[in-house]
């Protein structure tokens, strides 16, 4: 019998997500898994879409090699999606294009090497192969983290205190490609954010018999009617006058991507030629690659939440990592012009769906590979609008993010030690990487500027990257800052975990973790 106390006691500690519908290992009926997976598809198509329209224009190519480049960002995707889900981590992540390989990419585009090439399309053929060619060299940096151990080391020493900032600004720390890139077209971006937040919220309270429809499948009704309201204005001339950059994120036929796209392409290995190697551009490239590890680190850890699986052993994460420097040597091998991480989107959406099943990403993945080979159909998605499509990220990181505050009921909120750490990690995740981007902005270079491109890159890279920032201020103070106390070991939340350091001291690792196939006899370290 319930007390009046009980109306005022703390809420549980809760080990492994409650309120998931499907996790890890139980999958959805097929055809709900089909949906489900059609919308990771959709979640994902905005970065794939959006990196290449970047940068291919200033590599010279047109039309024709970004609807390649997509294609093979695609096809590459799709596959390392089904590597992490089968043989890394085995968590429902989708591997995408990420965001901070932009810098190192860039810094390539406009060396001084291809200034004399006058063609722009043998221009762009040799800037791809040079950033192939960092690619393959940045990929050996996760590989030797992940397969050799080093990486799960750092992972023992890790505490749900240091958790909190690297997960939060997983999420938070995008929030420059959020609600900018809506106010791009604000008409269109505007009215995805209000009906995601109103059918995903709010509509199945009133309708609680259709709460599931609404529940999982929203991202397919939201992007339907704002992409057919978005055509409506196209058709109706609604910006035939207004400047080229609105019409390019506003209008629903200035994509170029259906026509520049072929019927049936198969993306296939050095399909731009043989890769140029550059010491400078390999370092530079793993310096991005060091940041995309943390940072799909803390994306990795809130799919795990949002999945209802316990905390990832060590060693799983080691293994991840290895197979994610695999996912970044085949952006290399095929040309995909970005490396790739644990998407943040896609994390959000398992916790809008409610649903953490593996299946549904591996289905994802079958589609990013099918729309690949199949050019025009592809062509045809991805020139969704964009602002649409960040406007549903604008709820998407938000989640994400909360997955790292979810992890303060495993701390001692009441202890001043808990409090610097979490408030001085945050700010200065959040405060040095701005200072790093309003310099450039300001000056065209960073605040790093020697005579060393290379040493440059590594230091903006690293310091551009919040989630980066923040776990090294919140990793270096919770083991340095009265490590020896007793006390401090609760108050950080270490005693939580400690079942988890080991693969093989809970029952749950062996269920959801385990590699298919009796596949574990090759890795011992299990």
């Amino acid at each position: 019998m319930a007390t009046k106390n009980d109306d005022f006691a703390p809420h549980p500690i809760k080990e492994q997500l409650p309120g998931v519908d499907f996790c890890l290992t139980s999958p959805p009926p097929w055809p709900q898994a089909m949906l489900l997976g059609f919308q990771h598809y959709l979640v994902m198509l905005g970065t794939t879409v959006i990196i290449p329209s970047l940068l291919v224009p200033q590599m010279g190519g047109g039309h024709e090699e970004k609807a390649k480049v997509i294609q093979t960002f695609l096809f590459v995707a799709g596959i390392n999606t089904l590597l992490q889900s089968l043989f890394g981590t085995r968590l429902p992540a989708v591997i995408g294009g990420s965001f901070t390989f932009i810098l190192p990419t860039i810094t390539i585009i406009l060396s001084s090497r291809y200034a004399y090439i006058i063609d722009p399309y043998e221009r762009f053929v040799h800037t791809m192969r040079a950033i192939q060619g960092a690619l393959i060299a940045a990929s050996s940096l996760q590989i030797v983290l992940g397969f050799l151990g080093p990486w799960r080391i750092v992972m023992r020493f890790l505490s749900p205190l240091a958790v909190v900032p690297i997960v939060t600004l997983a999420g938070l720390g995008l929030f420059y490609i959020g609600f900018p890139n809506v106010a791009r077209c604000i008409e269109i971006g505007l009215p995805a954010i209000v009906l995601l937040i109103l059918f995903s919220q709010y509509v199945p309270h009133v309708l609680s018999k259709r709460r599931l429809i609404f529940d999982r499948f929203v991202v397919i009704f939201v992007v339907a009617i704002v992409w057919v309201y978005a055509h409506i204005l196209t058709a109706a001339g609604a910006y035939r006058h207004r400047p080229p950059a609105t019409q390019f994120s506003c209008r629903t036929d200035r994509s170029g991507l259906i026509g520049a796209s072929p019927w049936v392409r198969i993306p296939y290995p050095f399909q731009w030629g043989a890769p140029y190697f550059y010491a400078g551009d390999a370092f530079a490239m793993m310096a991005a690659s060091f940041a995309a590890l943390i940072e799909s680190t803390g994306t990795l850890i809130a799919v795990a939440r949002f999945s209802s699986a316990t905390p990832v052993p060590p060693s799983v994460f080691s293994r991840g990592v290895g197979w994610q420097g695999i996912g970044i040597l085949l952006d290399g091998v095929f040309g995909t012009i970005n490396g790739s991480s644990a998407s943040v989107e896609n994390a959000g959406l398992l916790a809008l769906t409610r649903v953490g099943s593996r299946r549904v990403v591996q289905i994802s993945a079958g589609f990013m590979i099918f729309f690949s080979v199949l050019g025009k159909f592809g062509a045809l998605f991805a020139s969704i609008p964009l602002p649409l499509l960040f406007g549903l990220y604008c709820i998407l990181f938000a989640y994400t993010a909360s997955a790292g505050l979810g992890f303060l009921q495993f701390c001692n909120l009441n202890s001043m030690r808990t409090k610097f750490i979490l408030g001085f990690s945050l700010f200065m995740g959040l405060s040095v990487p701005q200072y790093f981007k309003e310099y450039e902005t300001v000056a065209g270079y960073g605040p790093v500027h020697t005579r060393t491109r290379a040493f440059n890159d590594i230091v903006n890279v690293i310091f551009s990257s919040p989630a980066t920032v923040a776990a090294f201020v919140a990793y270096f103070l919770d083991l340095t800052l009265q490590c020896g106390d007793s006390a401090v070991r609760r108050d950080r939340g270490w005693h939580w975990w400690e079942k988890f350091r080991s693969y093989k001291t809970d029952t749950r690792s062996e269920e959801f973790y385990a590699l298919p196939y009796n596949l574990s006899k090759f890795f011992p370290s299990l």
